[in-house]
């Protein structure tokens, strides 16, 4: 075996050696109390949650979430908006004064 594919190799092993050391005290300094977590954290729980409940829906509402006029309002509004900010920007601009 050439030197360097041997310094290669045993320098890739002191490296994977040390992630691994420091990958094992990671778990221990963070329960430690005075630098883990703050002293207000709430606990954590004794065991894992559940699933999120990502299939469960809402109710249906009981009214609309906005009225028609409401929303001809803000389109209004919206539409007025785009047409300003379109013309802002095809008409030239001056250069900064020095």
């Amino acid at each position: 075996m050439p030197v360097n594919r041997t310094i290669r190799l045993w320098s890739t092993a002191a490296l994977f050696a040390s992630a691994l050391a420091l990958g094992s005290c990671s778990t221990q300094i963070a329960d430690m109390p005075g630098i883990g977590l703050p002293a207000d954290a709430p606990e954590r729980p004794k065991e894992a949650g559940g699933y999120l409940p990502v299939h469960d829906l809402p109710p249906d509402r009981n009214e609309e979430a906005m009225k028609p006029a409401e929303l001809a309002k803000i389109q209004a509004e919206l539409t007025a908006a785009r047409d300003r900010q379109a013309t802002a920007t095809t008409a030239p601009q001056k250069p900064a004064k020095k």
